[in-house]
């Protein structure tokens, strides 16, 4: 059973001035994503020497920046992931979600000048006896990344063999690499791949907050309402030529007073702060909730704009999706649907999050271009979490680090 957590700012404050950090993100050979590194926007106490003052919450207000978290991404540590895959504890998490990365084409897309093309859309596909048939559709993000699957939901060896890639409506001559699991492997195959672009993007960037609003949701809902402008308008301000468009769905579980409440994307960031502020953590009961009817209602309901360079979607919650065959089914199309439409999904792992919704989450982050984002217990804020199974990482402000994230998918 889920049971409201409290919110303790003094003691959060307090720890935050006496302690000291001395994590560090891992050096690896693995392929390299997030590369972005804001000076001054990093937590104070870290070894490396890269914190700035710490300090959050413009416009007097006095709560943001206290939340600390930390960030790690699978797709730039695949031996580490590959180690979790093949072997131990946490081997069977991909028969437990249906969700199998044993088959990954990592792709970067130049135009002849070698610039990076944003916004072009990608197709996997393999011909059979029948035809052609689409194996995995998705969108290069605004480093020209992009990440097709094979066999995503169902375990199987595969081989490039009579597959092919069309970037941007162009076949490609080269046959696509894959990437499989190997964690002796340091440095993985990336295909590259050069084309002469004809999609154009937008200097826009769509961002949507999705917040599980049961009742211990109420520590993560506060930091929200105290850092949302903060962090829109510190990342505006880094990003001067990016218009931001901001989002909000919250949800609960089936039976609550609602299953999701959402305000739509819009340009007037206080619009969007002002929906945050009248939410409150209520309802649920049981631990998982409706993750699956989220993810639903945020492809069907929020007007995502196709021709952005950036589309994000913080996933903030404390609980799985119901496991359930249908409802594993549904966590399957949506991710799908996020990937050809370019969504990025950024989970954002609370209190109360056990190993399975861990990697329940890695899965979203992994197979739509996204990273990993954890709260930690750094800062004494709420109650405890869980150690996040991953290598070395960087302790930060979860307001900074965000911010440093839209940055990174921005730039």
């Amino acid at each position: 059973m889920k049971t409201t957590k409290l919110f303790p700012f003094m003691t959060g404050i307090l720890m935050l001035a006496t302690m000291t950090i001395s994590c560090s993100k891992a050096e690896d050979g693995d392929i390299d994503y997030l590369t972005s590194d804001l000076k001054g926007l990093s937590f104070s106490g870290l070894r490396n020497g890269e914190g700035g003052s710490g300090e959050g919450g413009q416009g007097g207000n006095t709560q943001a920046g206290i939340v600390t978290a930390g960030e790690w991404s699978d797709l730039n540590n695949w031996s580490y992931w590959s180690g979790q895959m093949l072997a131990g504890e946490y081997a069977e998490k991909s028969d437990y979600w249906n969700f199998y990365t044993n088959n990954r084409i990592a792709i970067r897309v130049t135009d002849k000048n070698g610039k990076v093309v944003a916004g072009a859309p990608v197709k996997l596909s393999r011909k059979t006896d029948d035809g052609e048939s689409t194996l995995w559709e998705t969108v290069t993000d605004n480093h020209g990344r992009a990440e097709c699957w094979v066999g995503l939901y169902q375990k199987e060896t595969a081989s490039s063999k009579n597959m092919s890639v069309s970037i941007d409506g162009q076949v490609m001559k080269q046959a696509p690499i894959i990437c499989t699991w190997d964690s002796l492997q340091q440095q993985q195959p990336i295909n590259n791949y050069v084309i002469t672009p004809k999609t154009t993007v937008k200097p826009s960037a769509d961002i949507a907050f999705v917040v599980d609003a049961t009742g211990s949701m109420g520590d993560e809902i506060e930091f929200l309402k105290n850092d949302l402008v903060d962090i829109i308008g510190k990342a505006s301000a880094i990003r001067p030529d990016i218009t931001m468009r901001t989002a909000a769905l919250f949800y609960r579980d089936e039976g609550d007073e609602y299953v999701t409440r959402h305000a739509d994307f819009t340009d007037n960031l206080s619009s969007t702060a002002e929906f945050v502020n009248n939410q409150r953590a209520d309802g649920g009961g049981d631990y998982p909730e409706a993750v699956h009817t989220a993810l639903e209602k945020m492809l069907q309901n929020l007007s995502w704009n196709a021709k952005a360079r950036t589309r994000l979607a913080f996933l903030i919650l404390d609980a799985p999706a119901h496991y359930e065959q249908g409802i594993i089914s549904s966590l399957q199309q949506s991710v799908k649907t996020c990937a050809k439409m370019g969504i990025r999904l950024i989970p954002v792992a609370a209190s109360g999050v056990d190993k399975n919704t861990e990697f329940m989450l890695r899965f979203f982050a992994i197979t739509t271009g996204g990273t990993y984002v954890f709260i930690t217990d750094d800062s004494g804020v709420g109650y405890s979490h869980i150690k996040a199974s991953v290598g070395n990482y960087k302790v930060e402000q979860l307001n900074n680090l965000i911010i440093r994230l839209i940055d990174y998918y921005t730039e």
